[in-house]
């Protein structure tokens, strides 16, 4: 950790130890939730059967790789804006990792049901 990214963590008053836990357990359910992602990426990859055309499991997979790692990153800064705005007393920012992850697995389903109706086997 920074001296700058420190001293912004300290500025303001300590918040309620209860809520900087859950701050933190939301960040943990966030981390929990890319690793999923991930995994369940990997696993459409190297694990399900052909679509019978090439590329289908990787136009499925890579994707979900991909968003796991923006959410690994993404509940980083958003725990660290949520414990700066406990600190000042201020509003608690919007997660914009929920439009993410919510569209990303529509698009992945949809696009799956295509694959699945297509498929030649």
């Amino acid at each position: 950790m920074s001296a700058n990214e420190f001293d912004a963590l300290s500025d303001g008053i300590e918040p309620d130890p209860r809520f900087s836990l859950a701050n933190e357990r939301t960040f943990l359910a966030w981390i929990r939730t890319a690793l999923a992602l991930v995994a369940g990426g990997l696993a459409v990859t190297q694990v399900l059967p052909s679509f019978g055309f090439p590329g289908g499991r990787r136009f499925l997979g890579l994707p979900l790789m991909a968003v796991g790692a923006v959410i690994s990153w993404m509940s980083y800064s958003h725990w660290r804006a949520t414990q700066q705005a406990m600190r000042r007393d201020e509003p608690l920012p919007p997660s914009p990792m929920l439009r993410v992850v919510s569209a990303t697995v529509a698009a992945v389903a949809v696009a799956a049901t295509v694959f699945a109706i297509v498929s030649k086997s």
